[in-house]
């Protein structure tokens, strides 16, 4: 996995899945991110690989984006397209992937421990958990700011 720095998107494989994301049908995109959270809790207890992790913690920084105190994602690796609103439901499966990314077994977690940076990625990633934990009984049109409008994504 080619990593530059610890953001979600800092990576070859969430840069990918960005094309993932952009390349599905507005109507569909919810569906390609719940792929992505699947293909992670589904693991069970087996090993998770690296691609399967780095895919879910994109995904879950383009659901907190649309929470209350979420950020955007401005970065060129994210997505060119705009999202459309994301049902709330998205949340819970978001958190379980990032439990599962955070975890036992996770070959993400082990390599970011390795090169050392394992502390910052984790707290980045432990902000998008909590965001997401935050807004997850918030309702479509709920309270907040930014709770179910449809979000851009924007270059640098």
């Amino acid at each position: 996995m080619g990593t530059w720095d610890i953001g979600p998107f800092d990576n070859d494989t969430a840069a990918d899945f960005s094309y993932t994301v952009d390349e599905a049908p507005a109507e569909r995109r919810a569906e390609v991110l719940l792929a992505a959270f699947r293909a992670v809790t589904e693991t069970g207890a087996d090993y998770l690989d690296a691609d399967l992790g780095a895919e879910a913690v994109a995904a879950a920084a383009l659901v907190a984006a649309q929470c209350p105190g979420g950020e955007p994602v401005t970065t060129a690796y994210g997505p060119d397209e705009p999202l459309p609103a994301l049902p709330p439901s998205l949340r819970p499966a978001a958190i379980a992937a990032l439990d599962r990314v955070l975890g036992k077994d996770s070959e993400l977690l082990e390599l970011w421990s390795e090169g050392g940076e394992a502390g910052p990625w984790q707290a980045g990633v432990e902000r998008l958990r909590a965001v997401l934990a935050g807004g997850a009984g918030t309702d479509a049109g709920g309270a907040g700011a930014g709770a179910g409008a449809p979000v851009g994504v924007t270059g640098p």
